[in-house]
């Protein structure tokens, strides 16, 4: 169900080496706030989102498969997903979302069943 959730769908119009970071982020309902950080690695590509002030203090790890499109211009990503979806994320954790497969395979079953097919 997770399959291809961490790297970018060919119509997002992404390119690798894109410096994403502060692009504001909308979901199907709203923005959601803007990229803190962001990862093109092959496998394991994601966005972490600053919520703001709409969940005071926040970050949610979006998985690139989220994405639907990336609009370099107007500098704005759209991901395939409601503002509840990311709010009922599993928690954002900065010491594991690197590296720790375990919690990767959570992110991407939680965000896999999310996905439209």
């Amino acid at each position: 169900m997770s399959d291809g959730i961490w790297g970018y769908q060919p119509t997002a119009g992404h390119t690798a080496g894109t410096d994403l970071t502060g692009y504001k982020v909308e979901a199907t309902d709203g923005a959601v706030g803007k990229v803190d950080k962001h990862s093109d690695e092959a496998g394991s590509a994601y966005l972490v989102v600053d919520t703001g002030v709409w969940i005071f203090g926040k970050h949610v790890l979006l998985p690139a498969g989220t994405v639907r499109t990336v609009d370099t211009d107007g500098q704005r990503i759209h991901v395939e997903l409601t503002k509840e979806q990311i709010k009922n994320s599993p928690e954002f954790d900065k010491d594991r979302h690197v590296g720790d497969a375990a919690y990767h395979d959570k992110l991407g079953g939680y965000y896999g069943g999310h996905r439209p097919l």
